[in-house]
Formats: structure tokens, C-alpha cells, sequence
């Protein structure tokens, strides 16, 4: 419970932008750089696995999409949701992929290293000879694969359409909001490696999942067309650097753009390795931040949940003043026990939202009376509950 008073510690781990901070209010919310036992933590790239956490800890929030740096099973333990902001710096990385496109197509990296090498003695003529090296070719016409149309890989299937490209899809685990989403010119493939065989560039959209690690191997890059094109713009482990270079090695591949460096790949011919810049624009920064914020505050305040990597989306109207949210395993019996609880005290449920995501469950219940602290105990000592907050709205 939030007692009347007292604010809500919020660690930042790493800076934040500002407009997004300034939705968490001064009186309510304490944000700080340093804390032993925050209520909540925010965070960008700042590895927290190996991070001890306070009893106390309510929440946790990344400002972007991947949750790689975030310990998201020992929270989930804990009762603690992970949120995240999908799309929120999507036309960021969206921009970014077409650039990599253009980079591949025309070979401008290594054309760039070509001017800066050249004197000034004859330099007209050195640029003549020269340039027949780096001629490239134009989007139009060629095939881009796009592994994993979430809301990222959807707008570059749009913009290269745009462009007057061919696209190709793959993604076995597409949304319906997605599917919706996505232009009607984008072609289905029913594999990775249908795809990879069809494309002239290929764009990687996927989250860093057991089963998406090395997606891209040496068996699959073998059967992509000569002189194709990879663009890693999605997580580093997706693709097999040392298969990638052979690949190149074997003139499998021209160019390997990634936005993840690596020892084995800095220096390499045919990579071009951006430092990490997917969201780094002062938009997406900005619309990471106030995503998060948003959904920290609706959760604190209300209980209700969106965008949490490890609870299930949950919101319900309030219909009371009082208000109850519980985490707990996704196991037989739950229900009726939490029920009983609050029964046995004639604690009338106005009203009751339960929804569960693999293993985790939520549950959000309004009732028509204050619910003591015996009550909130005895909900604790439920076997399978793993927090219980009370949120009354003050008067």
C-alpha cells in the first residue's frame, strides 16, 4: 500500500529522458540516482543481472524494447513486472535500416575509406580511376526479406515497398494488431530458410530468445543468393558472426551491416558495424521514456497492466476506491481462494479481472469496503502469491 505521504523511490539506473521523468509526479514519485531499496527501477543499458533487489521492489522498466540486461525470471519470482516500450523507437531503427540498405547497395562505407585515403596530387583523376570499384546497384526491383514483422519489421516492409522494392515476410509468431498492420504488397514465406533463399537483402526484426539465437548459421547462409546483403538491426546472437564470416569470406554474402560490433567483426571486409545506434535519436529517447512512465504510473496507482514482458496485459475501469492487485502462479484454485479470503473478513468483491500469461497470473479485484491489513496478510500467506498491493484512491 502506498501509504498517504510518502513517495514512490524511483532509481535510475541510466539517464532517462526528461519528458518522460516529468510525467512522474514530484509529489507522489522521488526520482534518484542512487537507492539500496527503490520501489521502482528505471533502466536503458545498464546490465542489472547480478543486481540484489529490496522486498520492497515494485517494479522494473526499460526504456526501449529488448529486456536482455533485465534478470526478467528472477523478478517474475518476485511478483515483479518488467515493462518495456515497444515501437516506441521503431521509426528510429526503421530509418536506420534503410540507411544500412543505401550503405550495402551504392558501397559507400568502403567508398568513404577510399576518399579519405587520397592526397591531393591528382586527385581528379585518382577519383576517376577509382570510383568503377564501388559501383553498386539501386533498391528498386531487388528482394528484401524481413524476419519478424512486429512493429519495427512492418514499417521497413513499408518503406522498402516505398522504394520500389520486393518484400518477403516471416514471422510465425505475427500478432493480429500486426497482421493488420502490415502492407498487403508484403509476400508470406513459410521459413527462414525460404526467405534467406529468395532475397537480395534481408533485415533481422526478432527479440534474443533460446530459440532465435543463431537463426542465421552457416547451414542457412549457404543457400542465400550470391552477393546478397545481411542487416542485423535486432540483437547481437541472432547471427552467427563466424558463420557470416565465411559467408563473406566465400562470396555468399557482399556486406553485412550490423548495429552490434564485435572483436570478430570490427575490421572485416564487407562488415559495416555501427555502434549500436538503432534508438539513439532525442525522438526515441523521448517516446521510450514517456512509454514507460505512463505504464509505471497506471500500474502503481491503479494496478493495471500493459507492455509488462512477464505479466499478462491487464486493465480494468476502477469501480471502487478500493482496490486490490495480486501476482500470483498461474495454478488451479487461485480464484476461489483469494475469494474465500476476503469473504471469511465480508469483504464484498465488487468486481474482479484475472488474466494469466505462461506460468504468471495477475489479478486485479475491487471491493466495496477498506480491506485491513489481516486481510492483506492472509492474501500473502496464499501459497502461489507472490506480491499483493492495495490501492486505495485517497481522498
Amino acid at each position: 500500500m502506498v501509504k498517504a505521504g510518502r513517495k514512490l523511490e524511483v532509481l535510475i539506473l541510466n539517464p532517462i529522458a526528461q519528458v518522460g521523468l516529468k510525467r512522474l509526479p514530484a509529489e507522489r514519485y522521488e526520482v534518484v540516482k542512487e537507492s539500496k531499496a527503490p520501489d521502482v527501477i528505471l533502466v536503458r543499458s545498464h546490465d542489472m543481472h547480478g543486481m540484489k533487489f529490496a522486498d520492497n521492489l515494485k517494479a522494473v522498466a526499460r526504456a526501449g524494447a529488448g529486456v536482455n540486461n533485465v534478470p526478467v525470471a528472477e523478478l517474475s519470482k518476485r511478483g515483479v513486472p518488467v515493462f518495456n516500450a515497444p515501437g516506441a523507437n521503431a521509426n528510429a531503427v526503421k530509418e536506420l535500416v534503410v540507411a544500412g540498405m543505401l550503405i550495402a547497395a551504392r558501397n559507400l562505407a568502403p567508398a568513404l575509406e577510399f576518399v579519405r585515403g587520397l592526397d591531393s596530387k591528382d586527385l581528379e583523376k585518382k577519383v576517376e580511376a577509382g570510383k568503377k570499384t564501388y559501383a553498386g546497384v539501386e533498391l528498386p526491383g531487388h528482394t528484401l526479406g524481413v524476419i519478424g514483422l512486429g512493429k519495427i519489421g512492418s514499417l521497413v516492409a513499408d518503406a522498402a515497398i516505398r522504394l520500389g522494392m520486393n518484400v518477403l515476410g516471416y514471422d510465425p509468431e505475427i500478432t493480429v494488431e500486426a497482421a493488420w498492420s502490415l502492407p498487403a504488397q508484403v509476400r508470406k514465406a513459410n521459413s527462414v530458410d525460404e526467405l534467406l533463399k529468395a532475397s537480395d537483402f534481408v533485415s533481422l526484426h526478432v527479440p534474443l530468445v533460446e530459440k532465435t539465437r543463431y537463426l542465421v548459421n552457416g547451414k542457412n547462409l549457404a543457400q542465400m543468393k550470391p552477393g546478397a546483403v545481411l542487416l542485423n538491426f535486432s540483437r547481437d546472437g541472432v547471427a552467427d558472426d563466424a558463420a557470416v564470416l565465411k559467408a563473406l569470406a566465400a562470396k555468399r554474402l557482399r556486406c553485412y551491416v550490423t548495429d552490434f560490433p564485435s572483436a570478430q567483426l570490427i575490421g572485416r571486409p564487407g562488415v559495416v558495424a555501427l555502434p549500436h545506434l538503432g534508438a539513439s535519436t532525442s525522438e526515441a529517447e523521448d517516446n521510450c521514456a514517456v512509454m514507460v512512465a505512463d505504464q509505471l504510473r497506471e500500474y502503481l496507482e491503479h494496478g493495471n497492466l500493459q507492455n509488462a514482458v512477464n505479466f499478462p496485459d491487464a486493465q480494468m475501469p476502477r469501480e471502487s476506491p478500493y482496490r486490490l492487485a495480486i501476482a500470483n502462479a498461474n495454478v488451479p484454485n487461485m480464484l476461489a481462494s483469494i475469494s474465500n479470503a476476503m469473504g471469511s473478513r465480508h469483504i464484498n468483491i465488487h468486481n474482479m479481472l484475472n488474466k494469466s500469461k505462461g506460468e504468471m497470473a495477475y489479478t486485479l479485484v475491487d471491493v466495496d469496503s477498506p480491506v485491513p491489513d489481516a486481510v492483506i496478510r492472509e492474501l500473502c500467506s496464499i501459497k502461489g502469491v507472490l506480491a499483493v498491493r492495495y490501492l486505495p484512491v485517497e481522498p
